[in-house]
C-alpha cells in the first residue's frame, strides 16, 4: 500500500496560533491526527479587540512549541511529514508573516514542498475534514472578516455571487456584543444573551434587504445598535436587543441565501444541490438551524464543519495543503504574505460600486 501524504498545516492570520497534522485513510477520507489552537483572548481582552503588534508577538512566542505539540500529538515523526502548508493571506500582515516564515523555514529544513494557502479556501474546504464533499457547491462564508456567497466549482475555482458591501457579519456580532458590555470576544455570547430576550422588542434595519441580489450590508444595523444602546438601562433591555439583533440577522441571511440559491441553480444544472456554511459565525446554533430548515424547503443538502473547525484553525489549512499536494501545486519559498487575497480574483471590485471588498 502506498504511503498516504502527511501534511503539516500552520495558521497565524489573526489572533490564533495553530498547527495541525492531517493525512487520509484508505478510502481517501481526511484524518485529522492533531489540531492545536492557542487563543490570544487574554492578550487582547483589555483592548476590546485584536491589537496586531501584540498578536504577532504572541505568534512568535508560541509557534515553535505549538507546531511541536501538533507533531507530538499526531503520533508521527517530523521526518514523515511530506509537505508544509501555511496561511499566506488574507489577514493581518504582521501575523501572517510569522506563520508564513516559520512554514517556509520548516519546509526548507526538511527539504519538503511548501504550500501557501488562502485562509478563505481553508474555510471553503473545512467540511471535508469530517465528511465527503463533492463539487460544485454553494458556499456561505461568514466570519469576523468575511461574508460572501461563492459558487465553488473545484479546488481554486470560485465564483463570487454576493458579498458584504461594508462590514462582515462576525464583526457586527462582535461590535454589538461590545456595545452591550460583553467582554471580547463577545460575538459568540450574543446567542446566549438572546435566549433571555424578546426578539420582537426592537425593529432593527435590514440594509439592502430588498435590493442588491445576494449582497449583504451590516453597517446600518451596527449604527442602529449603537443608537439604541445609549438609552438602555436594564439587563432585560440588553437581552431584548441581543434577541432582536439575532432575529434580524437570521431574517437577512434567510432572504439573501434564498436569492443565492436561485443564482447557484442558474449557473449549475444539478440534481444534488449542496450548500456549505463555514467560518466562525457558522458555529451559531440558531443560524445553523435556520439555514438547515431553509435547505429542506429549497431541496438543498446543508453541510457545516464541526464546531471546532468553524473558527480559525490549522486543520483546514492542512486540508487545502493536502488537496494541492496531490495535484503537485507547490509554492516558491519567496511567496509573500497577502493581507488582501480574494478567492475570486475577478470579483475584487463590487460591480458598479468600485469598492474593494477583500
Amino acid at each position: 500500500m502506498s504511503k498516504k501524504p502527511l501534511i503539516l498545516g500552520i495558521e497565524s492570520s489573526c489572533d490564533e496560533t495553530a498547527a495541525s497534522i492531517i493525512t487520509e485513510n484508505g478510502q481517501g477520507n481526511t484524518v485529522v491526527l492533531s489540531n492545536i489552537v492557542s487563543s490570544q483572548v487574554e492578550v487582547h481582552k483589555e483592548f476590546g479587540g485584536v491589537v496586531p503588534e501584540l498578536a504577532a508577538r504572541s505568534h512568535v512566542e508560541k509557534i515553535d512549541w505549538i507546531v511541536q505539540k501538533a507533531i507530538d500529538d499526531s503520533g508521527r515523526k517530523i521526518e514523515e511529514i511530506d509537505a508544509v502548508a501555511s496561511t499566506a493571506g488574507p489577514g493581518l500582515i504582521v501575523c501572517l508573516s510569522v506563520g508564513l516564515s516559520f512554514g517556509k523555514a520548516f519546509a526548507s529544513a526538511l527539504n519538503k514542498p511548501f504550500i501557501a494557502v488562502n485562509h478563505l479556501e481553508g474555510h471553503a474546504l473545512s467540511p471535508k475534514l469530517n465528511s465527503e464533499l463533492n463539487y460544485p457547491y454553494l458556499l456561505l462564508l461568514i466570519s469576523g472578516g468575511h461574508s460572501q456567497f461563492l459558487n465553488v466549482q473545484g479546488l481554486g475555482k470560485y465564483k463570487r455571487l454576493g458579498t458584504t458591501i461594508d462590514d462582515a457579519l462576525g464583526e457586527a456580532f462582535d461590535k454589538t456584543a461590545k456595545l452591550l458590555g460583553v467582554e471580547f470576544p463577545g460575538g459568540p455570547q450574543i446567542e446566549i444573551l438572546a435566549k433571555k430576550g424578546d426578539p420582537n422588542k426592537y425593529d432593527l434595519p435590514k440594509p439592502i434587504f430588498n435590493k442588491g441580489g445576494c449582497n449583504l450590508s451590516f453597517a446600518g444595523l451596527k449604527t442602529a445598535i449603537l443608537r439604541i444602546t445609549k438609552n438602555i438601562k436594564t439587563d432585560q433591555e440588553k437581552f431584548d436587543l441581543a434577541a432582536s439583533f439575532q432575529k434580524t440577522v437570521e431574517e437577512i441571511l434567510y432572504k439573501k441565501t434564498k436569492i443565492a440559491f436561485g443564482e447557484f441553480e442558474k449557473q449549475n444544472n444539478l440534481k444534488d444541490k449542496i450548500f456549505v456554511v463555514a467560518g466562525g459565525v457558522a458555529a451559531n446554533k440558531n443560524i445553523r438551524s435556520m439555514l438547515t430548515d431553509l435547505c429542506i424547503e429549497e431541496s438543498f443538502t446543508s453541510m457545516f464543519p464541526p464546531i471546532e473547525f468553524c473558527g480559525d484553525n490549522a486543520a483546514m489549512i492542512a486540508m487545502v495543503g493536502l488537496e494541492k499536494f496531490k495535484l503537485n501545486q507547490f509554492s516558491n519559498l519567496d511567496h509573500t504574505a497577502k493581507p488582501r487575497w480574494p478567492l475570486d480574483e475577478s470579483a475584487a471590485f463590487l460591480k458598479g460600486a468600485g469598492i474593494i471588498l477583500e
